[in-house]
């Protein structure tokens, strides 16, 4: 029967501390679905928080009756947990105060003391659990679930009729701090369940999708069944869900190289023709989960599943294993299965740091795009910087985790971080390292969490290359670098003069920069180091020179103010140079450069860098062209100002 609650938390905190010191001495712790949240309340005060600190969870079973058209909730939670190095005298856990609780059971024991403060819920327990034991608490409850409470996105548990197809669904989405809307839970991001079980009653006609594998449907009386779930990996408070409607069941696979069966992808679909409508859609979801094996890791979830489940809610949310969402347009679902392995597999540590989620789920709509259409994919690249550079001041790091708009700041969170990403790639500039970089940070931290300074050190490690200033002025800085560019020719001499501001207030942002130069002649792309507010470029060139444009490709965030020749630039001299042999074999020389290059770089004809080479500072050069094959090449020589091209033939003969 239902309890009353004592009202003073206050009351508990003094009876645990005392109870506490007496057993011490007597025994010696997607972004449309996500943009109406607005301020998160304080869904644990500190005191609350420090009590949820001294014990880690390890599984949760939910079981639990729902129906497709109601937000009503009966049943029962079980979290089992492990205490940490002090004693555990108050069990705490976050639940909504619509709920009312029935009762606790603490390790087969019903508990009598509880105390509620908002969602706050503490459990005086009869006997303090030690440290280093475990601990199995079952809270049965019921309800109604709150209805577009302001510590969500959303809400944390809804029910909507979709107006095209008739289907009535209920859902939850948990993200970032909603999971305590619908369900008793610990809403600490590290603190990662080893495992999960989601068992949901309801009524015959209705499918249920959750995390893992469906182990079993049991036949009740009264036209019921009970959808069993379970999943033994670790997952995050937020990504345990749930989706109830009469759905159509559509099941495909895919085959990713290194698993050792096929990988099912479960979807449930709306009823009355929306199969029909989105199989074709659907089918790519296979082709899109083998190509993340290949450039990321093996799928993480592989031995359970895949799969959608569908709702109202405009958009995706990356449950684990098991995607909610609203439609299937090939970006959005390229981005919801990317989150499986950045967010499911690897979760923020911190939602300051939700670009590590967002930001790479964005970006694998780009690399999903590359193979099928490069030109749809350059299209991406645009107009993710075109919605960056509406936030002048913005950074991708958030500091007030507790406003929920900002957290899912479009141009911030997803576009911004995106190109962040797009330019990290860019400063390795090297493929190979880049996609290993990101399979050793997955690899790394599989199953838990990571901040920003991780992923800085994997790839700072992997790479070779000192990350400090890419992630200060990216990452920690605001806005991006404005860019003002000059030129003037004489004979076959370009100079590039370029004046660097930026719209926020990080003072300067270095980097690698593209300048693709228009001569009568031809095209060509040269890339330049720009350690300076200005920078002057000196590049052999041939044929007259009509344009020069700042990075064709969209590889940096930045926006360029203005591109045009001034006659009045008095353009160097340069140097006769002299490359030789040409053709060559074995090595090829340099001599007589008007500079010391700190750089060179061969590309092959389609643009490709196929070798760099770090030069001590010398005007004459000897390279080792061994293992490259035979075939014409461009040599790019610079050292960060001047910088010098020429072409040349490899033949076999050494």
């Amino acid at each position: 029967m239902p309890k009353s609650y004592k009202p003073l938390f206050l009351l508990l905190l003094c009876a645990c501390l005392c109870s506490l010191s007496a057993k011490a001495q007597h025994a010696a712790s997607c972004y449309e679905s996500r943009t109406t949240g607005t301020q998160r309340q304080a869904v644990a005060s500190p005191e609350h928080q420090r009590f949820m600190a001294l014990y880690d969870i390890t599984f949760y079973k939910l079981d639990l009756h729902l129906e497709r058209n109601s937000v009503y909730i009966a049943g029962h939670v079980t979290l089992a947990a492990k205490a940490k190095e002090k004693p555990v005298p108050v069990f705490a856990f976050e639940l909504h105060p619509n709920f009312e609780i029935d009762s606790v059971v603490v390790n087969g024991w019903r508990e009598q003391n509880i105390v509620r403060e908002f969602s706050d819920v503490a459990v005086l327990l009869s006997n303090p659990i030690a440290p280093a034991q475990g601990i199995s608490v079952t809270i049965y409850y019921d309800g109604f679930a709150p209805d577009a409470a302001s510590a969500a996105i959303g809400n944390g548990f809804d029910t909507e009729t979709e107006p095209e197809w008739n289907n009535a669904v209920t859902w939850s989405l948990s993200e970032p701090y909603a999971a305590y809307e619908w369900w008793p839970t610990k809403q600490v991001l590290t603190d990662k369940a080893d495992s999960v079980h989601v068992f949901v009653t309801t009524s015959a006609e209705n499918k249920v999708g959750s995390n893992g594998v469906l182990t079993q449907v049991v036949d009740l009386p009264g036209n019921l069944k009970r959808y069993e779930w379970k999943s033994s990996y670790p997952i995050a408070y937020y990504l345990v869900s749930v989706a109830v409607s009469n759905y159509e069941e559509y099941l495909l696979y895919a085959h990713p190289e290194g698993a050792s069966t096929p990988v099912p992808i479960l979807n449930y679909v709306y009823n009355g023709g929306a199969l029909e409508r989105y199989r074709e859609e659907l089918n790519q979801t296979a082709d899109l989960l083998e190509l993340f094996s290949e450039l990321f890791t093996l799928y993480p979830f592989w031995r359970e599943k895949y799969g959608h489940s569908m709702a109202p809610i405009g958009g995706g949310m990356e449950h684990q294993t098991m995607t909610t969402q609203s439609t299937f347009f090939y970006t959005l679902t390229a981005h919801e299965l990317a989150h499986q392995w950045f967010g499911d597999l690897v979760t923020c540590g911190s939602w300051q740091d939700i670009w590590l989620n967002e930001g790479f789920a964005s970006y694998a709509e780009y690399l999903a795009l590359q193979p099928f259409n490069e030109t749809l994919a350059q299209e991406w690249m645009r107009d993710a910087h075109l919605l960056a550079l509406q936030r002048p001041f913005g950074s991708v790091r958030v500091i007030d985790t507790l406003n929920v708009n900002r957290l899912f700041d479009y141009r911030l969170t997803y576009k911004k971080a995106a190109s962040v990403v797009h330019m990290l790639r860019f400063e390795v500039n090297n493929d190979e390292l880049f996609f290993k970089a990101l399979r050793n940070y997955l690899q790394l931290f599989a199953g838990g969490t990571a901040q920003t300074a991780d992923l800085k050190e994997v790839f700072e490690e992997t790479t070779g290359k000192d990350l400090d200033y890419f992630f200060d002025q990216w990452y920690r800085g605001e806005g991006y670098p404005l860019f003002s560019v000059e030129w003037n020719q004489e004979e076959n001499r370009l100079l590039i003069l370029n004046r660097q501001t930026t719209s926020g207030t990080t003072p300067f942002f270095a980097t690698d920069l593209q300048y693709l130069i228009r001569t009568t002649t031809g095209t060509t792309t040269i890339r330049a180091r720009h350690d300076e507010p200005l920078e002057e470029l000196l590049v052999q060139v041939d044929g007259l020179v009509t344009g020069v444009e700042v990075d064709p490709l969209n590889w940096v965030l930045n926006q360029t103010l203005l591109s045009q020749q001034n006659p009045a630039l008095e353009v160097p001299a340069l140097g006769i140079t002299f490359l030789y042999p040409n053709p060559a074999t074995t090595s090829l020389k340099v001599e007589n450069l008007n500079f010391s290059p700190t750089t060179a770089i061969i590309y092959n004809t389609t643009g490709k860098l196929v070798r760099r080479y770090q030069l001590n500072q010398t005007i004459d050069l000897d390279l080792d062209l061994s293992g490259l094959a035979a075939g014409y090449y461009v040599l790019q020589l610079s050292n960060g100002n001047l910088l010098y091209r020429s072409g040349f033939i490899k033949v076999d003969g050494g």
